[in-house]
């Protein structure tokens, strides 16, 4: 933990708080956001957050807003847990992420910090939905053909990288 948080709880009531996460520790309330292990800043806003030194879990509730610009991650949820010692996020609540033009909707949303990976859950007798944006077709392809007497060349398949849910 930070040589600067030696309390075993930290309760914090106002709006728009911050937090910022680093790679196992927590920065002092009011200090600049720290560094991520990838060199980027994770930060966390919500109405309440607590934190609890002995096990380095993060608890933030009501109006919860996450912003990882190195990733060009943003999300809101209800709630959010970040378990520091396995550099892990757990969102719920309405969860919404945004990833470079991609989104991701569901109850319970896992981010998983050292692999960039996210798990989704959704509400009992729902979906998870992701809404994928693709790059734009080739000009070739769009119009049908190549170069003159030549068939257009194939595009390779997109591929999504999803993790699959489940426990």
């Amino acid at each position: 933990m930070a040589d600067g948080l030696r309390w075993g709880w930290l309760t914090a009531a106002a709006v728009g708080v911050l937090v910022a996460l680093d790679g196992g520790s927590l920065a002092p309330l009011g200090s600049a956001p720290a560094q991520a292990q990838d060199g980027g800043t994770i930060t966390l806003r919500s109405d309440i957050q607590e934190a609890n030194a002995a096990t380095g879990i993060i608890t933030a509730r009501g109006n919860v807003q996450i912003d990882y610009p190195a990733r060009r991650i943003t999300a809101t949820s209800a709630q959010a847990d970040y378990f520091s010692n396995e550099q892990r996020i757990v969102l719920s609540g309405n969860v919404i992420v945004n990833q470079e033009g991609n989104t991701l909707r569901a109850e319970v949303v896992t981010y998983l910090v050292d692999e960039d990976r996210f798990i989704a859950t959704p509400r009992p007798n729902t979906q998870v939905e992701a809404v994928y944006t693709l790059p734009p077709a080739a000009p070739s392809s769009v119009q049908g053909g190549g170069e003159a007497g030549r068939p257009p060349t194939p595009r390779p398949p997109t591929v999504l990288d999803v993790s699959p849910v489940g426990p």
